[in-house]
């Protein structure tokens, strides 16, 4: 059989859709790029370290549109919202968003997501990579609550890195960086309808920029790319790496349906307290009351530099057992390690353990670590409020 050297082009044509920023990706060095919930993501500029050394030193700028919103609202929009997710959503006001994960009947995580109340009976779920319309659209159809769900026209952009501030400030005034984090704001920019957020996926200080109208997406994001000229601003793909070192997980890779809030260190936004029901209550009670007999933890992995993040599962074994699996891991620059998370067995999960991992280049001893390696940026430093 002869070698095959180059591998096969994709055709995916029309039903993957493209972002209102797609060709400017591309005018900007776009070199790969992934499908996330049906839309092309950007996956690589070219370097992604030196775009992670941007991200962790100056500021970056993602063109997550593939973040699909889910757009709920009516009379009963609260109670669906509440009823979607374990989380007592009820301290959330408007302007606020909160991190959710929503269960199905059996306590599985369905998806994860960030929540933004843009008014009292208007949400926005802001979800991983998976058909949170259609799951949202389904429980609707037989809870009899008054609800309309459906997608917006909504395409986010983020904003990421420690200078981010300085370029929101640039862009929209000195609320920017006063702004509190998880916190939301309806703004304009030359004209462009927007909502502004303290969120992000990086770890680092950040903000998302969400496009209230697609056609305004190619002059955005060039206006974004000027104001970011003095800080040396890059676009860049969501990086792998520094969300690996700050624990902030992948729905489909770190989180499954077979995975429950207390597999992946979520369980305290278990609430059995409040006041109303939610999918899988019973069964997250259940779960409860016996504890979790799987976890998700940091692992740090022996040998060679990681060319590149694992493209699959990686198998860990234990005792010459297979026990779990590697869920995302890559080298962190910054540690001089390569690190990463498994899903392993709880009597198995506590720190010193040592496995065995399988990478393509060989069997790799690993042990368990304390994680996240770097936590998350949440507060302005006040010098860059002066």
């Amino acid at each position: 059989m002869s070698e095959t050297k180059n591998p096969p082009l994709l055709s995916i044509g029309p039903r993957v859709r493209k972002s209102p920023y797609f060709d400017a990706t591309l005018r900007y060095g776009a070199t790969a790029f992934t499908v996330y919930n049906h839309t092309f993501l950007p996956a690589s500029y070219g370097d992604n370290v030196r775009d992670y050394w941007s991200l962790v030193s100056d500021v970056t700028l993602w063109d997550v549109a593939c973040q699909r919103q889910v757009e709920i609202s009516g009379p009963d929009a609260f109670e669906f919202i509440q009823f979607l997710t374990p989380r007592d959503m009820s301290k959330c006001e408007v302007g606020q968003c909160q991190y959710m994960a929503l269960t199905n009947q059996d306590g599985g995580i369905v998806n994860d997501a960030i929540l933004l109340r843009v008014e009292e009976q208007r949400f926005w779920l802001s979800p991983g990579d998976g058909d949170v319309l259609w799951w949202a659209m389904g429980v609707a159809v037989n809870s009899g609550l008054d609800v309309t769900v459906r997608e917006p026209d909504v395409s986010p952009l983020q904003l990421q890195g420690p200078k981010s501030p300085l370029v929101a400030r640039d862009l929209f005034g000195d609320w920017a960086v006063e702004m509190k984090y998880y916190r939301l704001r309806e703004t304009e920019l030359d004209g462009i309808p927007l909502v502004v957020s303290r969120t992000g996926w990086s770890g680092e200080l950040g903000y998302e920029l969400y496009l209230r109208d697609g056609r305004f997406g190619d002059q955005l994001w060039e206006r974004i790319m000027e104001a970011g000229k003095p800080y040396d601003i890059r676009p860049a793909a969501p990086s792998t790496i520094r969300s690996i070192e700050g624990g902030l997980l992948s729905y489909v890779s770190d989180i499954t349906i077979d995975d429950n809030p207390w597999v992946i260190g979520m369980g305290r936004f278990v609430d059995f307290d409040q006041p109303g029901d939610f999918v899988g209550k019973e069964a997250l009670r259940a779960i409860a009351a016996r504890g979790a007999n799987r976890r998700l933890a940091g692992i740090e992995i022996d040998g060679p530099a990681l060319e590149v993040p694992n493209e699959e599962f990686w198998d860990v074994s234990a005792g010459g057992k297979s026990i779990g699996r590697v869920t995302r891991c890559a080298y962190s620059p910054r540690l001089e390690k390569n690190i990463g998370w498994a899903n392993i067995p709880e009597e198995l999960s506590a720190i010193g353990t040592e496995l065995l991992v399988a990478s393509p280049s060989g069997e790799r001893r690993a042990v368990v670590c304390e994680a996240p390696w770097f936590k998350p940026q949440v507060k302005i430093p006040d010098e860059l409020k002066a």
